[in-house]
């Protein structure tokens, strides 16, 4: 794995850093408080190629490797991690259609990679969380048309478009007879529930419920009844791109604190020539830049074709807590002010932590490691 980057990911890595700088950081917090992201961002971030820059170039993508995608996420993570999920969730449904629905990718990828359109992944159920290879969502063959009937949890509820959601199709086991649909959310029977959620409320977290929504026949992505082994695997791609958008807000925030305590004075001296204050900055630098290694190693596993499921579960489960970790002793270290609402540090907490749960907890992560390491009969 050679770890110096190319030109052209410098280039890609340097426009992210310049619009996380000079735009998103600036309204952060104005996006928490008005629980959305503006589709001019969207639309701003699709025109400089920064939307699932992977994808093909024939689909609005840029036809770059997967690093550079993990690159970006770093970068506008470090401006807002929110806006950042628009990269995970853009990359994470654009190559699910892309490998398993080409006339569905067609249709939708370009919109995703232009920022004109969010399409939402609905695997969880709000009963079940992490036993998502159990869903009560239905999908019925009925005149042609798929009828389905359920409610998914999902990230952009209030903003998507249209979401790719799992649903049972036949039998009753485990991750068996599970089928994926792409459902346009403006079609009859679909209803949207917000949640009231600690963080991350510009992503407009919230349930979808569809009662008796129909789908064409051709909104099946996939083969019938197997969608849980075939679109599962894209989730190995995106749990490395979460790693590396909260490892951005984690590293502005360290960068931010370094610069606090040179400049702030305690009994005669900057904050920074005390170890108690040195020491934990320093610690959190060493981790944070170990965790990045891990998920650049994953995304470049990725490009190669080599293993990586175990890596990516690494990843989803450290990333988050290091980073959520960082940003804490950040606040601490600014002291009173740091527990401010003027800085980010709070928010930064707040979002940050809720990653630490979506998309799989460290308990489901920590399983897939163990069984690929000794298999499932021998793993819990």
């Amino acid at each position: 794995m050679d770890l110096e980057l190319t030109a052209a990911q410098r280039r890609v890595r340097d426009t992210a850093r310049e619009i996380a700088m000079g735009t998103l950081l600036p309204g952060y917090a104005a996006r928490e408080r008005a629980g959305r992201i503006d589709p001019a961002v969207r639309r701003e971030l699709g025109g400089l190629g920064l939307i699932a820059p992977e994808l093909p170039v024939e689909l609005g993508g840029r036809g770059t490797d997967r690093v550079t995608t993990g690159l970006v996420c770093e970068e506008i993570g470090r401006g807002d991690v929110n806006v950042a999920y628009l990269q995970v969730v853009g990359s994470l449904v654009g190559q699910i259609l892309v490998a398993n629905a080409p006339d569905l990718a067609r249709e939708w990828v370009p919109r995703i990679t232009a920022g004109e359109e969010i399409v939402g992944i609905g695997l969880t159920e709000p009963h079940g969380g992490s036993d998502a290879g159990m869903p009560r969502m239905t999908a019925v063959r009925d005149a042609g048309s798929w009828r389905l009937e359920g409610v998914k949890s999902l990230s952009f509820a209030t903003d998507a478009a249209a979401v790719v959601v799992f649903a049972r199709t036949g039998g009753d086991i485990r991750g068996k007879g599970i089928s994926a649909f792409l459902v346009p959310l403006d079609a009859d029977g679909v209803t949207r529930e917000p949640y009231p959620d600690v963080g991350t409320t510009a992503i407009g977290r919230g349930a979808v419920h569809l009662d008796g929504v129909r789908v064409p026949a051709e909104n099946l992505i996939g083969a019938e009844g197997a969608a849980f082994g075939q679109v599962m695997q894209g989730f190995d791609f995106s749990r490395a791109l979460i790693g590396l958008q909260c490892l951005g807000a984690a590293e502005q925030s360290v960068d931010e604190t370094w610069s606090y305590v040179t400049k702030r004075e305690a009994f005669d001296r900057p904050l920074s020539t005390r170890q108690g204050v040195a020491f934990p900055l320093a610690e959190h630098e060493t981790y944070l830049a170990a965790a990045r290694l891990l998920c650049l190693e994953t995304l470049w596993r990725k490009d190669t074709g080599r293993p990586h499921t175990a890596q990516a579960a690494m990843c989803k489960w450290w990333a988050p807590k290091a980073a959520h970790e960082a940003i804490t002793a950040c606040l601490l270290l600014h002291g009173q002010y740091g527990y401010r609402r003027e800085l980010p540090f709070d928010q930064r907490m707040r979002d940050v932590l809720g990653l630490q749960i979506g998309d799989g907890t460290a308990q489901i992560m920590k399983l897939v490691i163990a069984r690929q390491r000794v298999g499932r009969a021998l793993a819990p």
